[in-house]
């Protein structure tokens, strides 16, 4: 036997399966018809391969599940929350510890002590619940981002980088007193898991700090963010993913994360911050919407669990493998002709669906299509980061961002290469014969975060 490249396997083996069924292409199409075109709306059992997201679809560890038993379900005082809040100090550099049932929680406490009506918040491009809890504060998102985020096929090895200039011109403009923060991405998700470099970092904590402004991370995937640091930037071959983590994270002030990507574990977020005035204000506010501060919606087992997953997260080769998996499908599909965001981000795959679908006009929702074609080529689902994701501005116009995308979201230790490949081979059938689909038209749109529940009817 030959071998043109060395073989590479996951590093883990499989102890408990769980099993998912495979169905006819003609139960899909009815599956999608009364989901309304909608993959948040499909029942996980009529799934066959789900990569809608990684978050809290992540297969834990024994040591997880080892922690899970060891829950201290005490109302206060929890020795799991300081289990999890020493980890954070230890891993991510901050000093306090606020638990939240789950990313978006830890966004509504920033939010809602950070910003008052009339306030700009700049970010590295918008995420969807993020923005929508600085509106509902009564804030504005500015999208900062260089502009070669909004470019599929640009190669950089940052394209998540703040532009400098523009988050100047931006203080310039409303002045420093309007932007109690500004949100920092790490990975950009909308961009396509895209990273942000050290040094840019670095500069945008300078600038900011310098004009009062706090500096708050998304660090959601700041994991695979530190890697591609380690692999991409000057400087930092040689350096661990823990002095990686620690050394971006001391560029902010705190950070909001979601446990569910990183961390590995099904449920589960929290807001990280060093001033301690500050932390007493989230805490005040995180006994109203989640619960006590040393639970924050969450069992012990939970913060145990989350715990643990940051002291695995850090390993070498489990990021490596976590990053050389996404790789590996997006390589199928370049190497097959389908347009990707390119380079290959973090935790994705994402489908260009303007290219992928070029005759269907961004109105006809061309992402939220291609999506719902691949469910019923092949019981993949995915998840439409386009138009529809990108909602509504405050006078009912939509949005029309650049990207229109499709997202191959890999959960973490739960799928081996065989499924990889049954997925890219599933795209690329669907490609062969894209100049066949048509269009959407919505026909039910929710006020908030209408990816998620709106429906959708054939053109």
């Amino acid at each position: 036997m030959s071998f043109s490249r060395k073989p590479w396997a996951e590093p883990y083996k499989i102890k408990v399966v769980e099993p998912v069924k495979i169905t006819s292409k003609e139960h899909r199409i009815e599956k999608i018809k009364e989901a309304g075109y909608n993959t948040f709306l499909l029942h996980s059992d009529d799934v066959y391969i789900d990569l809608l997201t990684d978050s809290g679809t992540n297969a834990m560890s024994d040591y997880q599940w080892a922690g899970m038993m060891l829950g201290d379900e005490a109302y206060a005082g929890s020795k799991n929350f300081y289990y999890l809040s020493n980890n954070v100090e230890k891993y991510y550099g901050y000093k306090f510890t606020v638990p939240t049932h789950q990313g978006r929680g830890a966004e509504h406490l920033l939010s809602q002590v950070l910003i008052k009506p009339g306030d700009y918040i700049p970010g590295n491009m918008y995420f969807t619940t993020t923005r929508q809890h600085q509106e509902l504060a009564g804030g504005k998102f500015v999208d900062v981002i260089i502009d070669e985020a909004n470019e599929p096929q640009t190669h950089l090895p940052f394209k998540g980088n703040i532009d400098l200039k523009k988050f100047q011109d931006l203080i310039n403009k409303v002045g420093a007193d309007k932007i109690p923060y500004i949100s920092v991405a790490a990975t950009v998700n909308m961009a396509g898991g895209q990273p942000i470099s050290m040094a840019n970092m670095r500069e945008v904590s300078e600038l900011a700090h310098k004009n009062g402004i706090k500096v708050f991370i998304d660090a959601t995937r700041v994991v695979e963010n530190a890697y591609f640091i380690q692999q991409r930037e000057e400087g930092y071959k040689n350096k661990a993913i823990t002095e990686i983590l620690r050394e971006f994270c001391s560029y902010s002030d705190g950070a909001t994360v979601s446990g569910k990507k990183d961390l590995m574990v099904n449920i589960g977020g929290f807001v990280a911050v060093n001033d301690p005035n500050l932390c007493d204000e989230l805490r005040n506010l995180v006994v109203v919407y989640e619960g006590l501060h040393t639970y924050g919606g969450l069992a012990g087992r939970d913060m145990e669990a989350m715990g643990r997953g940051i002291e695995e997260m850090v390993q070498q080769d489990t990021i490596e493998f976590r990053i050389k998996q996404v790789e590996y499908l997006g390589n199928l599909l370049l190497e097959n002709g389908i347009p990707i965001v390119e380079p290959i981000g973090g935790h994705a795959v994402f489908l260009d669906a303007k290219k992928f679908y070029d005759h269907i006009p961004q109105e006809q929702y061309p992402a939220q299509a291609l999506a719902s074609d691949l469910y019923v080529e092949s019981g993949v689902r995915s998840m439409e980061r386009g138009i529809v994701s990108a909602g509504r501005n405050s006078a009912g116009e939509e949005y029309k961002p650049k990207l229109e995308l499709v997202r191959l979201t890999i959960p973490r230790r739960v799928y081996t290469q065989a499924h990889l490949d049954v997925v890219a081979y599933s795209v690329v059938e669907l490609y062969k014969k894209r100049h066949e689909a048509r269009g959407l038209k919505m026909v039910y749109e929710p006020k908030f975060l209408r990816f998620f529940q709106a429906r959708f009817d054939r053109l």
